[in-house]
């Protein structure tokens, strides 16, 4: 008998007539989440045989071009922190934290300093 828990995260996608996205809805009971909407979803996994990344890029016709550019700023923050943690490549992580201040500074998405 295995003692591994099995853990869902259900994602439901609504589509208008042309298959585009107009709703995403998605569900982690373990994590307290039920029916949270989003504008934009990026899922990525890892096919180990390939080496390569397969992804799932989609947002509906609510997310604006600024809040795009936000989310990918967030995304690509996020992506260095996952990479520090997976590899403890420290270095190279901040690499990717300055481009992504960079990046922002471009978009002109940059908090106000205080």
């Amino acid at each position: 008998m295995s003692d591994l828990k099995k853990s869902n995260i259900d994602i439901e996608i609504l589509t208008n007539e042309n298959n585009l996205p107009e709703q995403i809805n998605w569900t982690a009971k373990d994590g307290g989440v039920e029916k949270a909407k989003a504008e934009a979803m990026i899922l990525a996994f890892w096919d180990k045989t390939a080496e390569t990344a397969m992804r799932i890029d989609l947002w509906n016709k609510e997310m604006t071009v600024d809040d795009m550019k936000k989310f990918m700023h967030q995304t690509l923050l996020t992506l260095a922190d996952s990479f520090e943690r997976s590899t403890g490549e420290k270095n190279m992580a901040e690499d990717l934290r300055d481009y992504c201040h960079h990046f922002a500074d471009k978009m002109g998405i940059l908090p106000p300093l205080s």
